[in-house]
């Protein structure tokens, strides 16, 4: 394969690794790297496959999560709540991943864009910074949610939109610094060679191992977020249950814990699906020498990132009721702007668009949508809302 710099004798040591039944990674030992393409290894039916799932998914993920932050942008309630501005970083993060991913994943394996280090690392650092920002926006709203439900009475007081902000200051400004120390220095001091990462070309492996560690940090706080949220749900029902004392309270608590449980699943199967491969060939990279067919197969999961980013929108933004509803208000007031300019131009003056009400939709959210505490975006805490309007405290 072209870029391959192979010693003397290693077809000779291939050959004695399969008479011996040793493993197929020994022969590749020794290898080091003379460009680029030693990271170009995919079969054109390899880069058909992941070409077209990036070709889907990638404007796909960007006109939902545009979406998702167009609506929170024209919607004055909504860019007042702490919860509406974590789905909007979310959102944020993953127009970037869409962007950096699909135009970097594409150029380098499938046009074989042979950048220097500095446009290499600068591509990649793009790439990380939107994912590190995806995944950490994802643990600030599953922090949200936890505080909904632990702290009902004080959700106000405990979160404002100025810690909100704070926070949303924390985690960009260190995405950025995390993601592009490799461009600002931290990178393998031998080029291509070993022991450089065989996934990432420039980058150390100190600097990956980090970066994983990092993450599954980021996951780790994610998932015990979200089960002492089931807990804390649980723990509410069955005390319901014992002061109602009634047989139809049972089994509603029964269906409320199941839709919380069956919600949660799918959250964290979706989250933990996508990303666990990924960062399993990382770890293994940090670890061995990887083949050509596990760097193959590190190709394919990496796109499964991407439609991480995709999905996000579906879970966290879109089955909000009061994004929702802020999203039809918009739209019906878009609609009527163009039907009233129409009926301006035709001469027909004597209906007008009401303009207080058609652009308000803060106030249709406020009115029309489910009183729950102050932290109304979240679906989880939607199934328990009717039972936490009951708490008075801890």
């Amino acid at each position: 394969m072209d870029g391959w710099d192979k010693p003397v004798g290693s077809s000779v040591g291939a050959m004695m690794s399969k008479d011996n039944g040793s493993t197929p990674t020994s022969p590749l030992v020794n290898r080091s790297c003379a460009d680029l393409k030693c990271y170009m290894v995919l079969f054109e039916v390899e880069k058909k496959a992941i070409s077209s799932i990036c070709f889907l998914a990638g404007p796909f993920t960007f006109l939902e999560n545009a979406l998702v932050l167009g609506v929170i942008a024209a919607t004055a309630a909504l860019r007042q709540r702490p919860s509406y501005l974590f789905i909007g970083s979310l959102a944020l993060a993953d127009v970037f991943a869409s962007c950096f991913f699909t135009t970097s994943f594409l150029d380098f394996h499938l046009f074989h864009r042979l950048d220097g280090p500095i446009a290499y690392l600068f591509k990649l650092g793009g790439v990380t910074m939107a994912f590190t920002g995806s995944v950490g926006s994802l643990l600030l709203t599953a922090l949200d949610r936890y505080l909904c439900i632990h702290q009902a009475s004080r959700y106000k007081v405990v979160l404002t939109r100025r810690r909100a902000l704070l926070a949303l200051l924390a985690l960009w400004s260190s995405t950025i610094l995390i993601s592009f120390l490799p461009l600002m220095g931290w990178r393998c001091p031998t080029g291509l060679s070993p022991p450089c990462s065989w996934l990432f070309p420039y980058i150390d492996h100190r600097y990956l191992a980090c970066w994983v560690s990092f993450i599954l940090v980021l996951l780790s706080l994610i998932l015990g977020a979200y089960a002492l949220i089931l807990w804390r749900a649980n723990r509410h029902e069955a005390s319901m249950t014992g002061l109602q004392g009634a047989s139809t309270s049972g089994q509603a608590r029964m269906r409320l814990d199941i839709r919380l449980a069956r919600t949660l699943g799918l959250i964290l199967l979706i989250m933990v699906g996508c990303w666990l491969p990924t960062l399993s060939f990382m770890l293994a990279d940090v670890l061995v020498q990887l083949t050509h067919a596990q760097q193959r197969a590190f190709a394919f999961c990496s796109t499964m990132c991407l439609v991480n980013s995709a999905v996000n929108p579906l879970l966290y933004a879109l089955r909000c009721r009061e994004l929702r509803v802020a999203l039809m208000r918009l739209l019906r007031g878009l609609s009527e702007g163009l039907g009233c300019c129409q009926r301006h131009v035709g001469g027909d003056s004597t209906t007008t668009l009401p303009l207080g009400e058609g652009n308000s939709c803060s106030a249709h959210s406020e009115s029309e949508v489910p009183r729950l505490v102050s932290c109304r975006p979240n679906t989880v805490s939607e199934m328990v809302g009717k039972k936490q309007l009951d708490i008075t405290g801890k």
